[in-house]
């Protein structure tokens, strides 16, 4: 009985997970095309294409493990837009401390030390990072607005009005109430 929880659990992670590095691929892929098609006007090559499939199996997690670290919750009794909204601001930072941490550990592994991670990230410039924070939240803010959506509406319902046929609205339609 407990194997079967815990492989419940295990195929609901799984799921979870999967869905996040889908919608997260997607939107990547689509700024990887758009980057690409803004450089190929000034005839720069752009190849990175598995950056935004890497980016979205790495977020992907980061996003799981921030919501088993509950953030974002204290402004879930709110309207959703505002929980939306909090819950984009909050996993940006979190995302935004992961990529902190993430080259910092990248110069400690290279011998390089703290600040050289730190470094790397700043000579990216201001307005890189400034565009791709944009990008997440922009990125992120409809994703969280659907699961606030199904943790209110439920998420089998949610799920039901964006994949089946729903009955009540094919009634509304020809004028039954």
């Amino acid at each position: 009985m407990k194997s079967e929880t815990l492989k419940q659990k295990a195929k609901h992670e799984l799921i979870e997970y999967a869905v996040n590095v889908v919608y997260l691929a997607i939107v990547f892929a689509a700024f990887t095309v758009y980057r690409r098609l803004i450089l190929a006007s000034y005839d720069i090559t752009y190849t990175n294409y598995w950056v935004a499939l890497i980016q979205a199996l790495i977020l992907g997690k980061v996003i799981m493990i921030g919501g088993l670290l509950r953030l974002g919750r204290s402004l879930e009794d709110k309207p959703l837009i505002y929980s939306s909204l909090y819950k984009t601001a909050v996993f940006c930072l979190f995302c935004a401390a992961f990529t902190v941490a993430e080259h910092t550990v990248v110069g400690l592994w290279k011998g390089e030390g703290l600040a050289a991670g730190l470094h790397e990230i700043s000579e990216k410039g201001g307005y890189d990072v400034l565009a791709n924070t944009l990008m997440l939240f922009v990125s992120l803010f409809p994703f969280f607005a659907f699961r606030e959506l199904g943790r209110v509406a439920g998420r089998d319902r949610l799920k039901d009005i964006f994949f089946l046929r729903r009955p009540d609205v094919a009634g509304r339609a020809e004028g039954k109430s």
